[in-house]
């Protein structure tokens, strides 16, 4: 059938039942990624497909790590700069549709990861099955790149799947897994892994009759009238979490669907089109930036780090939730503290942890079995990596280390959690700080994706490359960072929420501060955020900072801390917390903000920054960028504070800076730094 036909990307094959397995196996790259040359072979396939009419088709990977992740990013970008974004995309729709037409049935064979255009691809399919194993996740990402699905993905899943679970998935870009696939109807089946090829076949023979619920449920939702009553509940949903002006994706994906009517071309023509006008927005360069900017971190230290086992000294709030996602991550690991009544605590949240993220009951008591109490620290001796992560005191944890030493392995690393003390004076009692450095986590360690690989100037280069491969192998993204008083997140973090509280001490209402930052474009306002981590801990590293960076503890934290009012933990901070929310009071309607707050607080974290590169406390802008977005959530659309600095125009920004200084104080003057920019 395909004699004469020679493929780099795809091999064909024809099965003596007469049905076409084609097996995507990209020759460049370890996994499959849509490029241009891959829809291009596919094509030529289809096409000979349609004239040889085989029993049926099964689609499916030759690669162990997964299906397809999605369509080639940087070869989009490229088409973007190009300007020939809405002829690529329309190429690949033609593809898709060539796919959905074809005569016979059709089928993809869904292992691993299946994201973006490789569900799009799926989706052209007549019957999709999937293998029910923890790796298969099947999603539709792309609003988290600032655009959203466009080879066909917005038009097939609401008519599949019915428009209320369609938007769901592509609004939040959740990735699903193969049950809950099932569940709605994008999956037609799921089994075993060395299963999936058998069942692919036996759908071509015999086919399937989807529920009659879900057919009426696709079809009414995908009604004119209902579209018009839908679509505004849809962005009354988006716009709690996604303001438009900041991420214009998800409203755009809504307007399309809710207006677009006709034909499947019309319908594709009208996708291509509203996707293409999003490709060139700023917030899609910024987004799609971003994406590049995780790619990087990942690919720091390679795969190979040599833990195995993992022993954590310290089981408050930080050390026992590193021991926990440790363990649920595959490392054998023990839990250090004093007595047995610290370790328990740390031991019943890890519990609730691998409730939430491991649902297998055999599964999660090998995880919960992997997590060790060790009140006596005999793990030591057998550990690969050793985390200190006790109370910011310099002696305790010098005297940790002089313990550590004496039964450490000679190849094991010695790691602090130190959120903030200089890695130079910690070290100064090892006999071996070769192997010492900083790995600093973030509260919420399950949530927070970033980890701080924290140097010094006497670290081997081969400890930063073993724990940025241990990063990745927890699923974690790691950034170097010099070993100066709060390396990098906390520094700049530091003078934006000092500020915060200096304007609520000020009598700014809290809730006022917290809606100038989200405007920007900030996760949390940085009143909640101070109570969410703990206004001890904000006290703690401001009071190391605050003399390194020239500024003064605003007053208020004191008496707070006196009164046990450390924030969300105590249920009272700044603001009264209940069932872990901020109880936030009412601010008066005709109350004004002052018309520089936003300012106040967000050019001390852009100054921080600028002084912070300037400082080599990372490699480049780029590194910088990327530890903030993902270590603070600084507002992913806008590329990081470099990116956003280079895009107001640094002068302007400065000169503002300028005028800042002058009606508040020397905190606002221009760091060394931004006549580089």
């Amino acid at each position: 059938m395909f004699d004469g036909l020679r493929f780099s990307h795809w091999q064909p094959q024809l099965r003596p039942d007469g049905i076409v397995e084609l097996v995507l196996d990209r020759a460049d790259m370890g996994v499959n990624a849509l490029a241009q040359a891959v829809l291009d072979e596919l094509q030529l396939l289809i096409e000979r497909i349609a004239i040889e009419k085989p029993k049926g088709v099964i689609v499916r990977s030759g690669k162990a790590a997964g299906f397809v992740v999605g369509a080639d990013v940087r070869e989009f970008q490229g088409f973007e700069e190009k300007g020939t974004t809405y002829d690529a995309i329309r190429r690949g729709q033609m593809v898709f549709q060539k796919l959905a037409e074809l005569p016979c049935p059709t089928v993809a064979a869904i292992h691993g990861h299946c994201m973006g255009g490789g569900t799009e691809m799926a989706l052209a399919c007549r019957y999709r099955v999937a293998s029910g194993d923890e790796s298969t996740r099947i999603g539709l990402p792309e609003t988290k790149l600032g655009i959203y699905p466009a080879w066909g993905g917005s038009v097939r899943l609401p008519r599949l799947v019915g428009a209320p679970a369609a938007m769901d998935m592509m609004l939040t870009g959740r990735a699903l897994s193969a049950k809950a696939a099932r569940n709605i109807g994008l999956v037609d089946k799921v089994v075993e892994a060395p299963m999936l090829v058998e069942a692919a076949v036996a759908l071509i023979r015999r086919g399937t009759q989807r529920p009659l619920k879900q057919r009426f449920l696709a079809d009414v939702t995908n009604s004119w009238p209902v579209r018009q009553a839908l679509a505004p509940m849809l962005v009354k949903q988006v716009a709690r979490k996604a303001p438009k002006a900041h991420y214009p994706a998800p409203y755009a994906l809504i307007e399309t669907w809710r207006r677009s009517g006709g034909t499947t071309d019309q319908l594709l023509k009208a996708e291509a089109k509203s996707v293409t006008k999003l490709a060139g927005t700023p917030a899609a360069r910024n987004l799609i930036r971003v994406f590049f900017l995780q790619e990087r971190l990942k690919g720091l230290g390679g795969r190979e780090h040599g833990i195995e086992h993992v022993h954590v000294v310290g089981a408050g709030v930080m050390g026992g939730d590193i021991a926990a996602w440790c363990a649920l991550k595959g490392f054998a690991v023990t839990l250090q503290d004093r007595e047995m009544q610290y370790v328990q605590p740390a031991l019943d949240r890890a519990g609730k942890l691998y409730e939430r993220k491991v649902k297998n009951d055999a599964r999660r008591a090998e995880t919960r079995a992997r997590l060790q109490a060790d009140v006596e620290g005999q793990g030591v001796a057998r550990a690969d990596l050793v985390i200190e992560a006790i109370t910011e005191r310099k002696d305790a944890k010098q005297a940790i280390y002089a313990k550590v030493e004496e039964t450490l392995k000679a190849d094991a690393l010695l790691v602090s959690n130190t959120s903030s003390l200089p890695l130079d004076d910690l070290r100064e009692p090892l006999a071996d700080p070769a192997r010492f450095a900083g790995l600093h986590y973030f509260n919420p360690v399950s949530l927070m994706p970033l980890v701080e690989i924290v140097r010094h100037e006497r670290m081997a280069e081969t400890t930063e490359k073993r724990l940025a491969a241990f990063c990745r192998a927890i699923g974690k993204l790691p950034v170097p960072v010099a070993g100066t008083p709060g390396f990098l997140v906390n520094r700049i973090l530091v003078p934006y929420m000092m500020e915060a509280a200096r304007a609520y001490g000020e009598g700014i209402p809290g809730p006022v501060i917290d809606r100038a930052a989200k405007k920007f474009g900030m996760p949390m306002g940085p009143i909640e955020l101070i109570d969410t981590v703990g206004l001890d801990v904000a006290a703690s590293v401001g009071e190391v900072l605050a003399p390194f960076l020239g500024l003064e503890i605003p007053a208020g934290f004191e008496q707070k801390l006196a009164a046990r009012q450390r924030g969300r933990k105590d249920g009272q901070g700044f603001y009264t917390w209940e069932d872990g929310k901020a109880q936030k009071p009412e601010v008066p309607k005709d109350y004004q903000a002052p018309d520089d707050l936003e300012d106040r607080l967000i050019l001390p974290l852009l100054n921080e920054a600028v002084a912070c590169l300037h400082d080599g406390v990372v490699a480049d802008a780029d590194l910088l960028d990327a530890g903030v977005v993902f270590g603070t959530g600084f507002a992913p659309f806008r590329g990081g504070p470099i990116q956003h600095i280079r895009s107001v125009g640094a002068d302007k920004l400065e000169a503002r800076l300028g005028q800042l200084a002058a009606r508040y104080g020397d905190r606002f003057r221009p760091r060394p730094g931004w006549d580089a920019l």
